[in-house]
This record gives C-alpha cells, structure tokens and sequence, in this order.
C-alpha cells in the first residue's frame, strides 16, 4: 500500500513538473518570440510624390514614357492590399499652371485640369498633402474652394488660416506618426491676402506641439526647397524624415543626413515613391527606399478612368504614323481625331564602330514630335556617308538630318531653335543631340583621358574605380582674359595649379595625392596629401607663371573639345562620352574591350 502511494506520489511529482514546465514555457514564450523575432517589428509603408503638377497621363518622353495617375492609383491599391499600414502623403506641387508646368495651356484648361487631379488623388485616398507655392496660382480663393471640396487633408504649418491644418496624426499598430507640412515664403508673392509665419518658427513649435501628444515618428512635407530643409534640420533635430518639394529624384532620390532621412520624389510623379521601414520600440530600426516606375505595363484603375478626360491636348493623342487633335479639351466627352501623319524624313549619320554611340534615345524623342518619321541609317566610312559628311563638312557624330518638308509640320517651331540648316537639310544642333565621335582626331589605341572636378562629391568613388585604367586627368576649369575660373572659384584654381605642379615635380606621388585630396577637398592643409619634404617646390611653381601655363595645357584638350562638365571620357582619343556618378568598374572595363 505504502509502495502504491509512493509510486502514485512520484507519478503526480513528475505531472507537476511537467506542468511547471509548460505553465513556464506559456509564461516566457512571448518574450521568447521577442528574442527571437524583436517582438515583431513594425513594417510601414510610406508612399509619396510632389512636383506632379497636375501630370495627369504618362510623358511623353522619349525613354521610360512612364507615369500617368490611373496607373499611379493601381499601384497605389496594391501596395495598400499588400500592407494595410501604409500612409499616402504628397510635398506639394500638385497644382496645374505657373513655370514648372510643361503643360500649361490656359487659365481654364489648367483649371480643370487640377480639379481632375485633386479629384484622383482624393480616390486614391492620399493622407495628406502640403500646399506648396504653384498651389496659389489661380489665387487663395481658388484654392481653398478647391480643396473644400474633397476629403483631403491639406498641411501648412506657416499659413494663418483656418482653412488648413498645421500638422495630423496617423497613428499605425500603436506608432503615432506626426506629419507636419511647411509652405515656401515664395507663396507669399501669389497669397498677398493671407499671412505666412517664419518657417523655422512654425516647424519648431508643430515639433513641439507633436511630441507632447506623443508622437513617435515626424514626417515633414516640406516645399520650401533643399536648401532651407537642411538648415530645418539642424533647427530642429527632431525631425525624423522629410519629404521634398523644389528638388528631383533624379538627382539622389534619398539621403542621410545626421539621423533625418530626405526623401526626394520623382519628377511628374513618373515613379511612384516607397519607403519601407521597420520600427522597433516605437523608433526606425531600418529603412529601405525605391523609386517604382509607373511603366505601361501597370493597368489603368478603372475608377480614375471614370472622371479622367480622354486628353486636354493635341500632346495627348499619341498613335503610330498618325497626326492627333483632341475634341473638346478637358471634358468627359474630349476624344482624340487622327489623320495620317505627313511624311518628314530623318537621315542618322553614325559610325560603324562605335563604342558608346547611342542614336535610340534621341530617334524616340524625335518620334514623339513628329508622327509621320521615316528613318534611315548611314554609317561612316561608307561611301554615301562621306560623301554626306564632306558636303555638310560635318566633324562629330552621331549627326541627325531632317527633310525640309519639315518647315511644314506643327512640331518645327517647338524645335528649331534647336535646328541648324545645312544644305538641303535641318540639322539637329550637336549641343542639343550630343556627340560621341571627332571625325577630324587621329586614332591613339589605349588612350584614356577623365575630365572630372576634384569638388564633385562622386570623384573619391570615381578615381578609385578608373585608377587601374591609368587615364590622363584634365581638371574642369577655364581660362578667361589671362585668368583661370572654376566653378568653386579661387580656392578650386589653386588647387589645380598645386595638382599640376606636383604631377610635374612629382608625377609618381600624383595619383596619391590627388586621391588623398578629394578625401577632404576642403581642407586649407594640402601638403599633408605630398608627404614630400620640398613643399616650397610645389607652392612657387603654382604661385608663378611656370603654374600658370601647366594649368593652361593641362586644361587645353577641354578647350578644343568644348567639355564644361564631368565627369567626361575621351577613349582612343575619339569617343566621348559622359557619365552620372560612378560606373560599375566591370561595366567601364566592357567599353573599354569592345
């Protein structure tokens, strides 16, 4: 009996250490899982524009003829299906007319034309916009009628009026995001009727104001330009991410700068912008930013197709070999009547072997002002070719001949201050079309000139991929009335002279130095890049003429080539070509080896 309970009593021991175990595994799986998965970090979505001015069908662009807002909204719908926290905002700029317009036509087209914009953009529920400054220009009355009319939400932190909200919050899986928007002074020349409040004021105290109602993260719509952000920035370092106005993707479509991240959107709202973060405790633990192309192959949504007219323009009836005009402009019944386009001739000169010759993007844009093109191709040193280039006495290619039926079509006047006559053709003007190739320069097999600026934030990347292809380096600079210029002014000259001098003095420690300068450009202490004990060398020749007339050759070949900007590339001292940034190294190699 006595054995029957023991055994019983180990038994039910063992049972409550088993449920010891499980009741604690219940009790520290959640923390648990937070070790594991950091307590499964938020993921938002934040989708932005600005600049669109009213872009309401895709460009017409000769390559990536991308945006449009019915693709624009499909996009928009399937990344909020693909995740429910996703906020929508805008900086501004959404307003048809003014400068930045393209497209601008007249008071009331553009009018319209805005009404049909802020109509898609409330269907694509955007959370918020900023009233920037092309925003007043049909005037205050205009604007606030026009937005009173939708269930947009229209940020400004600096306009006195109680038509517009200073800041919002929106808050996601318990993170509250503070949006505050921040019009530009410039608005103040269109608005005279209303009062603006010193940006830097009206932000600080929106900052203020948000982290005491407890937001977590601040998103700033700003659409006073780059320039005044930065300086917003160290103001209040609060900040946690600012959306641009008055500033383009296409130049960097994000940054860093200290803990705040300047997102720059796409011009014309072509892409669509994404940042994707992943908050922890509240706080960004990681960022990922794109830029999505509204390309051809997004589908219309169907109910912007609804309230969007079929074209305000003769630009937006496009068909193959076909001349459009667009039927009552702006409205629902608008529609597009074509004719077949007038034949107009487009000759392409172009070398047969050419390395980096590129004739597809300019024979698209040529496309999209002249439906009727018919185009052939020469290429040098064919008989015909010559021929060509001797009677026209051509000296770079590629070079691009229009008929001069020309003269005729309703896209000549948009493009002939970019035409030059030559003979029984229009030429295209090479500093409109580009040149890759100098007819009139002697072939020197592996030959390799760079022209860059050592102020270019992308020269230190630069050099230390191009290094290994031993180029001749032509600093940016010209020569004025026995002087020199550059575009930093004095202190970017003298650092040329230095630079020539020591490639003279010291042309073994030349690459070294230039290398270690463009580390810290700024720096006043430059002999600390020589590391040679005659310093006095190198300051006298670049303080007299021996400086002067190094400098003078060295910058001789941009001179004779017309090269203003940079980076540039000379190959066999025939090719040009141009780069933005830095190219793959084994992409450079490939250009190099064709």
């Amino acid at each position: 009996m006595i054995l029957k309970v023991k055994r019983q009593n180990s038994k039910l021991k063992s049972l409550i250490q088993n449920l010891k175990f499980y009741v604690l595994g219940l009790i520290l799986l959640p923390s648990a899982l937070c070790l594991v998965t950091a307590c499964l970090a938020n993921e938002i979505t934040i989708l932005y524009t600005a600049e669109t001015h009213a872009m309401l069908y895709p460009c017409n662009c000769p390559k990536e003829p991308d945006g449009g807002v019915s693709r624009r909204a499909t996009l928009i719908k399937q990344l909020r299906e693909a995740n429910p926290y996703t906020l929508v905002l805008d900086s501004g700029g959404f307003f048809a007319g003014g400068l930045m317009d393209e497209y601008t036509q007249n008071t009331q087209l553009d009018m319209q034309r805005t009404k049909v914009n802020l109509k898609a953009m409330e269907l694509m529920k955007y959370d918020a916009a900023v009233i920037g400054d092309d925003e007043f220009n049909f005037g205050s009355d205009f604007l606030f009628d026009s937005i009173g009319k939708t269930n947009l939400t229209f940020l400004s932190s600096n306009i006195e009026s109680d038509k517009v909200s200073g800041y919002i919050i929106k808050e996601f899986a318990g993170t509250k995001f503070g949006i505050i928007g921040v019009t530009g002074l410039s608005a103040m020349q269109k608005a005279t009727d209303l009062k603006f409040i010193e940006p830097k004021i009206a932000v600080g105290r929106a900052v203020e104001e948000l982290k005491k109602n407890g937001a977590d993260i601040i998103v700033l719509l700003s659409h006073l330009g780059e320039s005044d952000d930065l300086r917003l920035i160290k103001e209040n370092p609060g900040i946690d991410i600012i959306i641009t106005g008055h500033s383009r993707a296409e130049d960097k479509p994000f940054s860093k700068i200290d803990s705040t991240l300047v997102l720059r959107p796409s011009w014309q709202g072509r892409r669509l912008g994404r940042l994707s973060l992943v908050l922890q405790d509240n706080k960004i633990k990681d960022f990922k930013v794109e830029e999505l192309r509204l390309s051809d192959k997004i589908s219309d949504d169907a109910q912007i197709v609804s309230v969007l007219p079929h074209c305000f323009s003769d630009a937006n009836c496009k068909k193959e070999a076909m001349t459009g005009i667009c039927q009552e402009p702006g409205s629902l019944k608008s529609n597009c009547q074509f004719s077949e386009a007038s034949k107009i001739q487009l000759s392409v000169i172009l070398p047969r072997s050419c390395r980096i010759c590129d004739t597809e993007r300019m024979v698209k844009y040529l496309k999209t002002k002249f439906a009727g093109l018919v185009i052939s191709y020469l290429y040098y040193p064919t008989a015909k070719a010559n021929k060509m280039i001797k009677d026209l006495n051509i000296k770079a290619l590629p070079v691009y001949l229009l008929g001069k039926e020309i003269e005729k079509d309703k896209g000549f006047d948009g493009l002939k201050e970019n035409l030059e006559l030559k003979g029984n053709f229009y030429m295209l003007k090479p500093s409109f079309s580009g040149i890759s190739y100098f007819l009139d320069r002697k072939k020197i097999n592996d030959k390799l000139d760079l022209f860059i600026s050592l102020y270019d934030k992308n020269t230190p990347s630069l050099l230390e991929m191009i290094k290994e292809f031993n180029p001749n380096i032509h600093f940016l600079a010209v020569e004025k009335d026995d002087k020199f210029e550059a575009a930093k002014g004095s202190p970017e000259v003298e650092e040329y002279l230095r630079c020539v001098c020591t490639e003279k003095y010291y042309p073994q420690r030349f690459w070294d130095y230039i290398s270690c300068r463009v580390k810290n450009i700024n720096s006043s202490w430059w002999d600390d890049c020589l590391a040679e004990p005659d310093i006095n060398k190198i300051k006298t020749c670049a303080q007299g003429e021996e400086g002067k007339a190094l400098l003078k050759e060295n910058i001789s070949l941009n001179k004779e080539l017309q090269v203003m900007f940079g980076p540039a590339y000379l190959l066999d001292n025939q090719e040009i070509f141009g780069t933005q940034g830095v190219p793959p190294k084994e992409d450079f190699r490939k250009i190099l080896k064709r």
